[in-house]
């Protein structure tokens, strides 16, 4: 209980800190066109939300970073647990995973509007590309990194395929699921603004695009910020459960 007060107030010293450290800058530079200051965009917010306009662009951000998380995660997991199983699958496609790495995320989105189309199905497709590699190569290495002694000890006493992966697997693999979801969550919803901004009429992408030709800075991180806090939220109370979880058989087991 100690650590977590600790880490709670830390947490918001700090980001008391990066709000007084914004205010100055916006103090400093006196020009609210360039950077305005916390209060100003928090009108700009508040305006937003009267308006019901920024609730309607969160949504629509929202459902495309959980859809788009979630065939990523889904296949990257399975793609990731075959490949540490098997390998020979690992030897032969291993290349096809560090190609799809490197391809640059805004050629995968751009590929995806001129084979698909500009719709939904190429944005969340688009999204889903360009995270499930990364999955797939985590898990692929906690699966290969999987502690050969308890295999052997669950063959030993002959468990059941399905008690072995939910005790033995999971346990050890619930570090680099938690790992990629934490960096899966933080990676797509960006790459969701870039397919945003390039081609929807909807969402917090779009909107950033739309004050971003009227050279309206405010309403710009107005939005940007609407989201950036979301996934605060989500990383300090979701992600961090999950977190604790992960490790938790390791404390036990010390």
């Amino acid at each position: 209980m100690q650590d977590t007060r600790f880490d709670t107030k830390a947490l918001v010293l700090s980001l008391l800190g990066l709000v007084a450290l914004w205010w100055a800058a916006a103090w400093v530079g006196d020009d609210p066109s360039v950077l305005p200051s916390p209060a100003q965009v928090w009108r700009i917010f508040v305006g937003e939300v009267a308006q019901g306009e920024l609730q309607v662009h969160f949504a629509a951000t929202l459902l495309r970073v959980a859809a788009a998380f979630t065939l990523a995660m889904g296949l990257g997991v399975v793609i990731g647990f075959v490949m540490g199983m098997n390998a020979t699958i690992n030897r032969w496609f291993s290349t096809w995973l560090v190609v799809l790495l490197n391809v640059p995320a805004l050629v995968v989105i751009v590929l995806c509007y001129l084979w698909i189309g500009l719709n939904e199905v190429a944005a969340i497709t688009a999204v889903a590309l360009n995270k499930t590699a990364m999955v797939a190569v985590s898990i692929r290495e906690g699966v290969q990194a999987l502690d050969p002694r308890l295999r052997d000890m669950a063959r030993v006493f002959r468990m059941h395929r399905v008690a072995h992966l939910r005790h033995v697997v999971l346990p050890q693999l619930w570090p680099y699921i938690a790992a990629s979801t934490r960096n899966g969550l933080a990676i797509i919803w960006k790459i969701v603004l870039v397919v945003e901004f390039l081609g929807r009429s909807n969402g917090i992408g779009f909107q950033i695009h739309l004050y971003f030709q009227l050279f309206e800075t405010g309403f710009v991180l107005a939005y940007a910020l609407s989201f950036v806090v979301f996934m605060l939220v989500i990383e300090f109370t979701l992600l961090r459960m999950m977190e604790v979880r992960a490790t938790r058989w390791r404390h036990s087991a010390a």
